[in-house]
């Protein structure tokens, strides 16, 4: 069941409806977007809630494609790790048999 949670972002109530399991992630991600829109504004100090919001999700998005790429990048050196290690593994195991 879904129930409005309200949030507040920029000094603005948004009321959304959301399920008690999704609450505590979107009090977080409200308060997330609300301190980043709070860094824009106070960066540009230019009028226009458009153009805060905009900034802030861009903002927000390249940390986000940063994090993939990193993660991904993450991923690979993992694999990379394990391939080596199961060449060395191979090596020992096929020495111990012969």
């Amino acid at each position: 069941m879904s129930d409005p949670v309200s949030v507040s972002i920029l000094d603005r109530e948004f009321l959304i409806a959301c399920t008690a399991e999704e609450r505590p992630g979107l009090i977080a991600a409200a308060a997330y977007l609300d301190g980043k829109m709070r860094e824009v504004r106070n960066a540009i100090r230019a009028p226009g809630l458009d153009r805060i919001a905009v900034l802030a999700a861009l903002n927000i998005t390249h940390e986000l494609i940063n994090l993939k790429q990193q993660g991904a990048t993450d991923a690979s050196d993992v694999a990379q790790h394990v391939q080596a290690l199961k060449h060395k593994l191979e090596g020992v195991l096929s020495a111990s048999v012969k």
